[in-house]
């Protein structure tokens, strides 16, 4: 039986660390490649498990579709549940969609509602990319990966390695102990209570998406712009047209 990859598994020959080097670059490379285009995005977190018939799912795609609308990308992790919800409303309403997937034995597989997909082997660079190109975050309903991923985008706001973008908690009774306990930090003194500012509780779709229109695309100046052109020399390839996304007059931070 060959021997399973383990991440964590210590110092290794040189040789060894310099190829796995290289496969950071290599994915990293690719990543910047795929999504140079997207525009600002808001991603979208949630469970991998929820089927069509969910009320979270039902309620990702409309908050996808209402992104879409007022002109923001909508990226997710590429894969089945919410992510697929979110991503097929921003599709079917025009607008554009992208996944960032992950390998996984399970659950995870690509869904068919993006316009462009990249697909990662490795969990830190796939959530540097939606880090990177997104101006706010919705968390919906979800398990371990999805509480990851939230706590990543919290941590990132509350020390300034990136600029204080929105991000919502949908599902009060879903996320209601989460709350709790996020209060209890602040009155232990373990968190500041300005560290929560631009985090929304609500289960109203309308009330998330005014809080990312206010945050987002009024405090950083977003405006439709037309898409450059990709380089024909670098051999880069574009959505196929779609409804004209936000771009950026300030760099993203």
């Amino acid at each position: 039986m060959a021997k399973k990859s383990v991440y964590l598994e210590g110092p290794r020959s040189r040789w060894q660390e310099l190829k796995f080097t290289f496969r950071i670059l290599s994915e990293t490379i690719r990543g910047f490649r795929v999504l140079h285009f997207v525009g600002p995005c808001i991603t979208v977190f949630g469970s991998a498990r929820f089927k069509e018939d969910h009320p979270n799912y039902q309620q990702a795609r409309e908050i996808g579709r209402h992104l879409a609308k007022i002109g923001f990308t909508v990226m997710t992790g590429g894969g089945p549940g919410i992510m697929e919800a979110a991503n097929r409303g921003a599709f079917e309403s025009g607008g554009r969609s992208v996944g960032c997937n992950i390998i996984l034995p399970f659950e995870q597989h690509p869904n068919p509602y993006v316009d462009k997909e990249v697909t990662f082997k490795y969990f830190f660079i796939r959530k540097f990319m939606m880090f990177k190109y997104s101006y706010g975050f919705i968390i919906m309903p979800g398990g371990m990966g999805t509480m990851d991923e939230m706590f990543e985008a919290l941590t990132l706001i509350q020390t300034h390695k990136v600029e204080d973008f929105p991000v919502v908690l949908f599902g009060k009774e879903y996320w209601k102990n989460l709350i709790e306990m996020l209060d209890k930090m602040v009155e232990g003194g373990t968190i500041d209570a300005n560290d929560l500012n631009l985090l929304l509780y609500t289960d109203s779709v309308e009330e998330a998406v005014m809080h990312i229109q206010t945050h987002s695309i009024e405090k950083f100046g977003l405006k439709r712009m037309r898409t450059p052109k990709p380089s024909r020399v670098l051999l880069e390839f574009i959505f196929r047209k779609r409804r004209l996304p936000l771009r950026a007059t300030a760099p993203h931070s």
